[in-house]
Order: structure tokens, then sequence, then C-alpha cells
């Protein structure tokens, strides 16, 4: 079951277990953040699933039906079945080992509840690219863009279908825009703030696919106290 440097976790919030390599790639907070906003339901998909910490942490979270975890490197990809083979769980999550761009030749047009999606922050050529191959496709826009996400979504989702994502806040009107290019309306916004008194450094975004227009913001979640203790939400995000 294991490779070499790898190691079983258990995943916060739920009773499931995950396959991580610390030195190759593990899931960081913003995946744990966008599990707790998204709000899964029906036929679920998940791009850039990595280990597959979202699905996992949706199915113990949301009554779904099946959940459809879509990762691009055949490594990260294997690491993930491992871990929904660990669970029991092959029956109701299955990770797909392609390339996003080529989800309309698997699913049918409007076939989709729910869209969850921890995506590249950083646009190509917008930073330093890491040496590591796994790392540097999982920042920088290199086999996907923000555009290919957004787009890929809006095919697959039924109308008034549900399009979760996590990001950095300085790519917002870029995310915003190639929303309402493709018919995803933006109804709610919730930044994400180290401290009370520090700026957003994510964003969690909903939006609903043919969906009228109607923006509303959630309160910040604030990540740590002033004193540098987690608030109490974030012990209820973690399941502590």
């Amino acid at each position: 079951m294991l490779k070499v440097n790898e190691r079983i976790d258990y995943i916060p919030g739920t009773k499931y277990k995950i396959i991580q390599n610390k030195d190759r790639f593990s899931y960081g907070t913003d995946a744990i953040f966008l599990s707790y906003f998204a709000k899964g339901k029906g036929v679920v998909v998940d791009l850039g699933t990595g280990t597959g910490i979202i699905p996992l942490r949706l199915y113990g979270k949301d009554q779904v039906d099946i959940i459809y975890g879509i990762e691009i490197q055949e490594e990260v990809a294997n690491m993930a079945e491992r871990s929904i083979a660990l669970n029991n769980l092959k029956e109701k999550i299955k990770i797909l080992n392609m390339d996003l761009k080529d989800l309309p030749h698997q699913f049918g047009k409007n076939t989709v509840d729910t869209i969850t999606t921890n995506p590249p922050y950083m646009k190509a050529g917008g930073a330093i690219i890491n040496k590591e191959e796994n790392f540097s496709l999982s920042r920088h826009e290199i086999a996907c863009t923000l555009e290919d996400i957004i787009g890929v979504s809006s095919y697959l989702l039924k109308p008034l279908g549900k399009f979760y994502m996590v990001h950095r806040p300085d790519r917002l009107v870029d995310i915003i825009y190639n929303l309402r290019q493709y018919n995803l309306e933006p109804k709610y916004i919730r930044f994400v703030q180290p401290k009370q008194s520090k700026k957003p450094n994510l964003i969690l975004i909903e939006a609903t696919k043919d969906g009228k227009p109607d923006l509303k913001f959630y309160d910040p979640l604030i990540v740590y106290n002033e004193e540098g203790t987690y608030t109490d939400e974030i012990y209820k995000i973690y399941g502590m």
C-alpha cells in the first residue's frame, strides 16, 4: 500500500485516512478550507484532485451520489487511488488520471451537479517554476489555465449546478471575468485571512451555472487569533 517516503494520515474532520508523501506532494490548508466551504450534491467532479483530499472530505461531510477526482499526474493519481481503496470507497469515489481538458469526451454536457477545484494559482511565466514537475503543475498554469478550468466546468455542469473554487485574491478580477464569460454567475465570496489584522491570502468562491446576478460576501474566515492560537472556526473545520 505504501511506497518510499509515504505515510498514512487521518483526514481532519472525518474518519478517513489518506496516503501522503512529504517529499513530493501533500494537501494544504486551502484544500481543507474549500472542502469545508463547498456543498457537495449528486454527481461531483473535483478538478485537479491531487491526492484525493477534497473528495474524501466531501464524502465524509456531504451526501453525494458519486465523486470523480480528476488528476493529470500519474504518480499523484495513483496515491489518490490507493487512499480511496484504503477507505473502501472505490464504488463512491473514482479517480481519473487524465487531462481535464478532455473531460467533455468522458462526460456528457450538463451532467454534473457540483464541481470543486483547487487549481494552480500562478500564471505561466508569473513566477519561478519549481524544478520538481509535480510542484510546478500544482502551482503554475502549465497543464491548464484558469479559463480551461472554468470553461470545462461550464460544459459539465447542469443548469443551476454549483461551482466552488479556492484561489488567490490577486486573481479575483480574472476569476469573475472568466466565470461570467462561461455563464457561471458568482454568488458568494469568502476571504480567508491569516489574522484579523492581516490582509486576505485566499478566497473561496461559489458560482451557479446560469444563475442570476446577486453576489454576496460571507464574513471572512480568520485562521489565527492575534496571539497566535487557532480561532474557534478553525478548530471546527479540523474537527478538533
